[in-house]
């Protein structure tokens, strides 16, 4: 019997086993695949919003500023890569200058902090290389850029040093209301709760329909993206948006803490939530949406397409409540755009919402809130000389786009939640992300995590089970 089980490790239920993770409790999190921060948290825009868009007074509106806020503080204590570089809204038209002093007016009444707008010549100055369409723009020095996936992993590292059951693999097939709470029927097993957090991303109406019948529906959106070059990485020096519509924020530009560029996504509703295809149409319409933002992108520069699932739902709000009928039950659903943004906030307050159910909350006085990480790519001349002295592993360069090493990657290996497949290990140390998207390096990877955790080559994936590289043994014969 646990006291609190978490449906779902993305960003959202990763953040939730963090907060919960500081109280004297005995908590699990059943997530259905082989690692953490898969879903939707995997493949998205990257951006932390200032928080101008949500309407006033909504709970999206409160706990996207403050969330913004929190990942600055959490990216410091957990060595998450995060950059404040701020964010543009620009108006190509005269009608767009009114919609963005709307905005303007939205972002003051939300709190966002130093925004302002700005007039054609200095939003030009600010980034020369916009269309000279441009009339102004709306600027929010608060955005930021993140690493998403390390966001959502050094979270649940961190509730998983601090005591928390990570059950990777373990798909939750059936939920009983019973007297104690829950019982959670999964794919290894039945997990006993006192109450039950639903973090489950495009599947939170299918879950939350396993105990009773949710009052929305969840409309999953696909968004197609342009991943370019480093060599593209200076374009813009900040998040460049296009007025958003009723399809969302629009096609945006980006840097990324990685040093590319982003750029999109289009919006194209899918009855598959895992329907993660690109299209050549959705990616021409992308190129010509971000052409009007910035006329000389050079998408020859291209290294990869993806395409992310956004966990649309019925209503415009984020669906943060406790069931009427089983009040230890909390759903968070509908966590479309700014739900990474928001997702330290959204913690938050689930936590509360289990206080006000009646979950006992006492703070440890052991509780670790710092996580230590380096990235041999990052350190100078100097510093990368001293580390090869000590630890040899780090001179040998696995992933030559990214200057990866094997030392970075053994270090990866032997983390509270080890990366077990391909693309575990890129998301940690970016090894696969450069040019070659893996073609140099990934069989290294693959021995290496084949030896340290002592997995069977044959059973190592590209991602999820299923997913293996290799099927078995070849034998050379000689010439006969």
């Amino acid at each position: 019997m646990v006291d609190v089980a978490v449906i779902g490790c993305g960003v959202i239920g990763a953040a939730v086993a963090y907060s919960l993770s500081q109280y004297q409790l005995k908590v699990a999190v059943l997530e259905q695949h082989a690692d953490v921060a898969v879903g939707t948290t995997k493949a998205n825009s990257a951006i932390i919003h200032a928080g101008y868009d949500p309407a006033p007074g909504t709970l999206m509106a409160r706990l996207n500023v403050e969330g913004n806020r929190l990942a600055g503080e959490i990216a410091e204590k957990l060595s998450v890569p995060f950059r404040r570089v701020g964010s543009l809204v620009l108006a190509l038209s005269e009608d767009d200058l009114e919609r963005i002093q709307a905005l303007y007016q939205r972002g003051v009444a939300n709190g966002v902090p130093g925004i302002r707008l700005l007039s054609r010549e200095e939003t030009l100055a600010r980034e020369p290389r916009l269309s000279e369409q441009v009339c102004g723009s709306l600027w929010a020095p608060s955005a930021g850029i993140i690493d998403p996936w390390e966001y959502a992993t050094a979270m649940a590292e961190m509730a998983v040093v601090n005591g928390v059951d990570l059950q990777l693999q373990t798909r939750v097939t059936g939920i009983e209301p019973t007297d104690f709470g829950f019982a959670i029927r999964t794919s290894r097993g039945t997990v006993e709760a006192q109450y039950l957090v639903c973090a489950a991303g495009v599947e939170a109406a299918a879950v939350r329909g396993m105990a009773e019948a949710p009052d929305y529906v969840i409309q999953p959106s696909r968004g197609e993206y342009f991943l370019l070059d480093h060599s593209e990485g200076e374009t813009v020096h900040s998040v460049i948006f296009q007025c958003p519509n009723e399809l969302g924020k629009g096609v945006l530009v980006a840097p990324t803490v990685h040093g590319n560029l982003i750029v999109g996504p289009n919006a194209a509703s899918t009855d598959d939530p895992d329907n993660c295809q690109v299209t050549a149409s959705g990616l021409a319409y992308i190129e010509s949406a971000a052409r009007r933002s910035v006329p000389g992108l050079n998408l020859a520069a291209n290294i990869r397409n993806f395409a992310g699932i956004r966990a649309n739902s019925d209503r415009d709000e984020f669906r943060i409540e406790r069931s009427e009928t089983y009040p230890h039950l909390i759903d968070l659903a509908g966590m479309k755009s700014p739900g990474l943004s928001a997702a330290p906030a959204v913690a938050r307050y689930a936590v509360q919402l289990l206080e006000q159910a009646g979950l006992a909350l006492k703070k440890k006085a052991s509780f670790c809130d710092r996580r230590e990480k380096f990235r041999f790519n990052e350190l100078s001349d100097a510093e990368r000389a001293a580390l090869i002295a000590r630890e040899p592993a780090y001179g040998r360069v696995i992933c030559r786009c990214q200057t990866v090493t094997e030392g970075d990657i053994l270090a990866a290996l032997h983390r509270p939640i080890p990366p077990r497949s391909i693309n575990a290990v890129k998301r940690r140390v970016g090894a696969g992300m450069g040019r070659c998207q893996g073609g140099f390096c990934s069989p290294r990877v693959h021995e290496l995590i084949a030896r340290e955790l002592c997995i069977d080559p044959l059973e190592v994936c590209l991602e999820d089970p299923g997913s293996e590289l290799l099927t078995g043994e070849t034998k050379m014969g000689g010439m006969a």
